[in-house]
C-alpha cells in the first residue's frame, strides 16, 4: 500500500481498484524489466487479482503490520535475501528488511520508476 499511497489519486475510495491498477502496472514493469516481482497486500484482494508475471500475495491474517510481517517472513526463508528489493516508505519495515539482508527502495522513488517504465 506504500506504493499505492505514494500518489494521492483517491485510491482510498476504491482499494480493490487501486490494487488492480498496481498489479497491472507491475505486470508491464516485469515484462519490460525482466525482474521477478511480488506484491504483498495487507489483505487478500476480493476478487483475486489474476497476474501472469507478478506474484500477488497477502498477509495470512488481518492485523496491524501483518503485511510487513509477511514480507519479513519471506525474506527470512529466502536463500538469497540480498537479491531482493523491498519497496516501502515505512521506516520500521525498511529497518527490518535491511536487517534481513534485503535492499530497500522508497515507495515514491519506485513509483516514479514504475511510471517511467510503464508510461503510467
Amino acid at each position: 500500500m506504500n506504493v499505492i499511497g505514494s500518489r494521492p489519486d483517491g485510491w482510498w475510495r476504491d482499494r480493490q481498484g487501486a490494487m488492480e491498477r498496481l498489479v497491472a502496472a507491475l505486470e508491464r514493469f516485469a515484462d519490460t524489466s525482466g525482474d521477478d516481482v511480488a506484491v504483498v497486500f495487507e489483505r487478500p484482494p476480493q476478487p483475486p487479482i489474476p497476474a501472469r508475471r507478478v506474484e500477488v500475495a497477502h498477509a495470512p491474517r488481518a492485523a496491524a503490520d501483518a503485511g510487513d510481517d509477511e514480507i519479513v517472513r519471506r525474506l527470512a526463508v529466502d536463500p538469497a535475501p540480498r537479491s531482493i528489493r523491498v519497496v516501502t516508505s515505512d521506516r520500521a519495515l525498511a529497518s527490518r528488511a535491511l536487517a534481513a539482508g534485503a535492499e530497500v527502495e522508497p515507495a515514491a522513488a519506485f513509483r516514479a520508476r514504475l511510471d517511467d517504465a510503464t508510461g503510467s
